[in-house]
């Protein structure tokens, strides 16, 4: 008797394990990012949380867009994209007319903001956001394929791209509900 509650018991711990394991490969968790996985999830509305800067091993939060930045990315089923990035403290325009903007006001816009719009495709394993300006505030990107890593995890992204102002930057952003 005491051998046959034994095995019952080794077999319901077994099929216990076998359960936990099936369960855990199955959570979001332990499951690695795969591009269909990585493809679905990206897409919709993300808000900017952070941006840190680093150049000539100097790593700087919140150079270009301020301790708060402010900023938008949206990613459609159909493989578009528009972002706009910026500080939320830029300079008004004293004359009220951007076309006649002071030479310190369009610096501290340009300096403080950047924007494009394209088309983008994630890589097979998911790891990789590749982005396709079409056109944007940083002309020098139109045209140009950029390759950035990227992580998704539950509502956060972050990738990192070449930083318009030299070195790289990490993105930060929050998927909006």
């Amino acid at each position: 008797m005491q051998a046959q509650k034994c095995r019952a018991i080794t077999s319901l711990s077994a099929f216990g394990a076998a359960v936990c394991l099936a369960a855990a490969a199955a959570s979001p968790v332990f499951a690695q990012q795969k591009s269909g996985d990585a493809t679905k999830q990206i897409v919709g509305m993300w808000k900017l949380q952070s941006v840190t800067n680093t150049k000539d091993g100097v790593t700087k939060a919140g150079s270009s867009f301020g301790p708060t930045p402010a900023g938008r990315l949206v990613f459609s089923a159909s493989g578009n994209y528009v972002s706009f990035n910026t500080n939320p403290n830029l300079p008004k325009i004293a004359s009220g007319n951007r076309a006649s903007g002071t030479a310190d006001e369009n610096k501290a816009i340009v300096q403080g903001s950047i924007g494009g719009m394209g088309t983008y495709t994630i890589s097979p394993d998911g790891k990789t956001l590749t982005m396709r300006q079409e056109s944007g505030s940083f002309p020098n990107r139109n045209g140009q394929e950029e390759k950035r890593p990227l992580s998704i995890s539950g509502d956060e992204m972050k990738y990192t791209t070449a930083a318009t102002v030299g070195g790289t930057s990490e993105l930060i952003y929050q998927r909006m509900k």
